[in-house]
């Protein structure tokens, strides 16, 4: 009698492996499964998000802001991955100069074709093609490094620069200041390569402080919906 027992609990015992090798969730050789984290699409809050400008001369500078017309941050849990972002070159304001003439006067030089061509290409976009995390960044300072394609005035080119992001559950926020080559993208309007005097050069370097604010598809940031 007791080689027909035996028999029978081999049988249960293996019949109890397969039940488990079989069932929905089950790894082989994994006593647990991990879920594949979903990317998730940020919408850009245009009204939260800003940009200020800051263009230096031989002597001074000239500082303004100008604003996103879209964008997006693209997120896997709590990792940056990519993003998108279309500036509205119509919207450039100068900030520096009070009186309403003078004020004009450079905005509408801004607009012309010495600099951004701006009726000509009222857009200028910039696309993330790598964002990698900085290891060990302490709090407060940069932990990503962005590198990226700007386009301006048709034109396209590579940069990289440092920044702050902080990803929470559908929220994100960026922050980072950018340096950018304007003689790349054919302003060089009292650029030194042209052969201005030296007391009237603009620098060929100005610089973007943005600060980027992004909520869920479909939400602003703060929405409790």
């Amino acid at each position: 009698m007791k080689k027909p027992l035996l028999l029978l609990s081999a049988f249960a015992f293996s019949t109890l492996l397969s039940i488990a090798a079989t069932a929905p969730g089950h790894t082989p050789g994994n006593s647990t499964s991990v879920a594949a984290v979903a990317a998730t699409t940020l919408q850009v809050n245009t009204t939260q998000s800003t940009m200020k400008w800051n263009a230096k001369k031989v002597g001074g500078e000239h500082y303004g802001t100008i604003k996103l017309a879209a964008g997006s941050l693209e997120v896997k849990g709590n990792k940056l991955t990519g993003g998108t972002f279309t500036i509205d070159m119509a919207t450039i304001v100068v900030e520096d100069i009070t009186r309403p003439e003078s004020n004009k006067k450079l905005t509408d030089h801004l607009k012309s074709d010495d600099f951004f061509s701006v009726d000509k290409h009222p857009s200028s976009i910039f696309k993330i093609t790598k964002a990698t995390p900085i290891a060990k960044a302490k709090p407060g300072e940069a932990n990503y490094t962005i590198t990226g394609n700007l386009t301006i005035k048709g034109i396209t080119n590579a940069i990289t620069f440092p920044a702050t992001v902080a990803i929470s559950g559908k929220e994100a926020q960026a922050e980072a200041v950018i340096e950018v080559d304007r003689t790349k993208y054919d302003i060089k309007y009292r650029s030194g390569l042209v052969g201005t005097a030296a007391d009237k050069i603009i620098y060929d370097t100005f610089t973007i402080n943005l600060k980027l604010v992004a909520g869920a598809e479909g939400q602003a940031v703060g929405s409790t919906k």
